[in-house]
């Protein structure tokens, strides 16, 4: 790509001047940012990356007018990526350095500080029409008369229609809000909350076309995350799908993402989880199977919402200057629901007052309302092929997830269509990027509240097509701990020993080379407990101890 940029825009204006090869410069207003997250989805599970069952059609074309980012990381779990993805800062700087529980202690008190601030809080200064729709995720406050100094209209968020909690049923989510307030669903049975995510997002951009002000809308989806509900028309289009098993659709993709060039042919395949039968081994195996064909059903749904946010932005005629960027919020989940779970996210009954089966029971089929259930490890470890481990470790299956972006004002067709980059990058990246973008400044203070150093780099010089300098990006979760720099990749699982990576030879983690490497591996040491120490990172107790 010989995009050159020929001016930024100075910080606060109102306009971003660029330069496209063979012409002159051209003036363009602040762009629309469409910023959309999927919830738990697989590195490989879009068609684009590789999946060959599941039909991801609108994500799909998306990334032909784009570009496919390979090596884009996030921080290992939902809610330190979202914090991180809405502050440019690492989430061990915003207080979610694990979950929302206030463990006492700075890093870890699970409620968004005020020492970050949002994007939504920092283009709205701006003049940006601020937008939400879906999963929030960032306060340990989700009961109705808690405290909403931290829920999103109080983080800069003009609208916002979602739920506060991070997870729950999609027919009868709990604290599904609209502004400050629960609101309720239909009790028919007709509410799916993919589907009422969409029509709030599309029905906010219809507000949005109302004046001229560029738009920041944020569109947050629980999909695919558990429990496994779809509609019954999906779910039965998926029927039968996945019957050759885990072990040949793992195959299957891994030489897809290589013939598309996802990954090099020469990192090998990890192998199947030892926790898991081979699927001729296998009990169940039409359980096993339906639990695929919902977690399908469930992308799809998203795609097709994804979809119709898309549409709708090409008939306000704002496509040609709207960036676009979708990503998930981590790798798959390996989690098994157990009979004995319970919490505010799972319904005692349906909306029809039958009684709600919790578990990974093989005697109940997953999809319906009436079932709480997870795809569980053998699943997820085909969404991350070809990557080892899951959500909330720092391996490449943890951390490793989509990114698309598309902005046909910048992004030219003909100069990225379909481009596949390898520029590594990561969610703090996300923030930075948007202030880039829209000529925005990144405050020293912020309603009086000093403000911490951005720690993310725009990713606007690349779109432009200027390489970027290599720099150290950082991972730590529940004692999961992890450093990629360059080709290097330094890692640890939580109380185990760091292990040493290189990720042009082998980015399926499946030859430890610490031991020929070892001056390598202290100097990322020394810059992971140099960083550890900076955002105030803790030992993390394993149960053990």
């Amino acid at each position: 790509m010989q995009r050159t940029i020929l001016c930024l825009a100075v910080l606060g204006c109102t306009s971003i001047a660029y330069a496209q090869p063979g012409t002159g410069a051209v003036t363009r207003e602040q762009p629309n940012i469409l910023l959309m997250v999927a919830d738990d989805l697989g590195f490989s599970d879009l068609g684009c990356y590789g999946a060959e069952v599941i039909e991801t059609s609108n994500l799909n074309g998306l990334s032909k007018h784009g570009l496919r980012f390979v090596q884009f990381y996030s921080a290992g779990r939902g809610c330190p990526t979202r914090a991180s993805l809405l502050t440019g800062l690492y989430a061990h700087q915003t207080d979610v350095g694990q979950m929302l529980i206030d463990y006492g202690v700075p890093g870890y008190r699970g409620n968004l500080n005020r020492e970050c601030a949002t994007i939504a809080e920092r283009l709205g200064s701006a003049g940006y029409q601020t937008y939400m729709a879906g999963k929030w995720h960032l306060t340990l406050h989700v009961e109705e008369r808690a405290p909403k100094h931290n829920w999103p209209q109080q983080r800069g968020f003009d609208h916002f229609f979602g739920t506060i909690l991070g997870a729950g049923s999609y027919f009868r989510p709990a604290t599904l809000t609209r502004g400050n307030e629960f609101i309720g669903y239909k009790e028919d049975g007709d509410f799916y909350y993919t589907e009422a995510i969409a029509d709030e997002a599309v029905a906010m951009l219809d507000k949005a076309v109302v004046n001229r002000a560029p738009f920041f809308l944020y569109v947050s989806f629980t999909a695919a995350h558990w429990p496994l509900h779809a509609r019954p028309v999906l779910l039965n289009a998926y029927r039968g799908r996945f019957h050759m098993g885990w072990d040949e659709l793992r195959e299957k993709r891994y030489q897809r993402m290589i013939d598309m060039k996802i990954i090099e042919r020469y990192w090998k395949l990890t192998p199947r989880d030892p926790r898991v039968l081979s699927w001729f081994e296998a009990p169940f195996k039409d359980w096993h199977q339906r639990r695929m064909e919902a977690y399908a059903a469930q992308v799809e749904s998203m795609d097709q919402a994804v979809g119709r946010i898309l549409e709708k932005v090409k008939q306000l005629g704002r496509e040609e200057n709207t960036l676009v960027m979708f990503l998930s919020d981590n790798g798959a989940s390996g989690e098994e629901i157990l009979a004995d779970w319970q919490g505010p996210h799972i319904p005692a009954k349906t909306s029809r007052g039958v009684g709600v089966q919790v578990g990974n029971d093989p005697q109940m089929m997953p999809g319906d309302e009436a079932t709480y259930q997870s795809y569980g490890v053998p699943w997820a470890n085909v969404s991350n092929t070809p990557f080892r481990s899951y959500k909330g470790t720092c391996y490449e299956g943890g951390i490793a997830v989509p990114l698309i972006v598309r902005w046909p004002a910048v992004i030219r067709p003909g100069l990225a269509t379909g481009d596949i980059t390898r520029e590594i990058g990561h969610v703090i990246d996300v923030a930075a990027t948007c202030y880039d973008v829209a000529g925005v400044p990144y405050p020293q203070t912020q309603a009086g509240h000093p403000i911490k150093p951005l720690e993310g780099t725009s990713l606007l010089p690349f779109f432009l097509g200027k390489e970027m300098s290599p720099r150290p990006l950082f991972f730590e979760h529940e004692g999961n701990r992890a450093v990629r720099y360059g080709r290097w990749k330094l890692v640890a699982a939580t109380g185990g020993a760091w292990e040493l990576y290189d990720m042009n030879a082998d980015r399926t983690e499946t030859a430890n080379v610490a031991g020929q490497n070892a001056t390598v591996a202290e100097k990322m040491i020394a810059l992971y407990d140099e960083w550890a120490q900076k955002v105030g990172v803790q030992p993390w107790r394993t149960g053990e101890e």
